[in-house]
């Protein structure tokens, strides 16, 4: 396990959390929608740093009770270190403060460590999504963790 510090993610991030969505997706986010995000009221946005350096980042949308998670992603460098779990569990931590009822996501039906690490961490198959991802094409599986109140 490596030494993380978390915290909600600033403009002095955004090049290396760009350079993240280019390594980690087939259709990532600009910049400009990254610096966007930042203004974005219903989004919560928490990067992982090792010593100063993103090592991760995820984005989360709260809308009344609900929460998604629009992006995760760790650099190739830093993954099964307890990167995404870490950040996972902020942003869990985050929905739950709020109020939420839930968090959701959804993630390629192929990822099979990504669900693993969501299964782990209490979330459940709920449904799915067809064809949803692009470049390939691609089902995608809804995983949701209710929240007991």
């Amino acid at each position: 396990m490596i030494n993380l510090t978390l915290e909600q993610m600033q403009k002095q991030h955004l090049d290396d959390v760009a350079r993240l969505e280019q390594v980690c997706f087939t259709q990532p986010w600009s910049y400009k929608s990254l610096e966007e995000e930042l203004e974005n009221d219903t989004a919560h946005l928490f990067v992982a740093l090792c010593d100063d350096k993103v090592a991760g980042y995820i984005s989360v949308y709260v809308v009344l009770e609900s929460c998604y998670v629009n992006n995760i992603a760790v650099f190739p460098e830093y993954r099964r270190q307890g990167v995404g779990t870490a950040l996972l569990k902020m942003a869990m931590l985050t929905a739950d403060a709020m109020g939420t009822d839930f968090i959701s996501l959804e993630v390629r039906k192929s990822n099979a460590e990504a669900i693993s690490l969501y299964e782990k961490l209490g979330f459940e198959e709920m449904g799915l999504r067809k064809n949803f991802y692009r470049h390939p094409t691609e089902d995608a599986l809804i995983m949701t963790k209710l929240f007991i109140r």
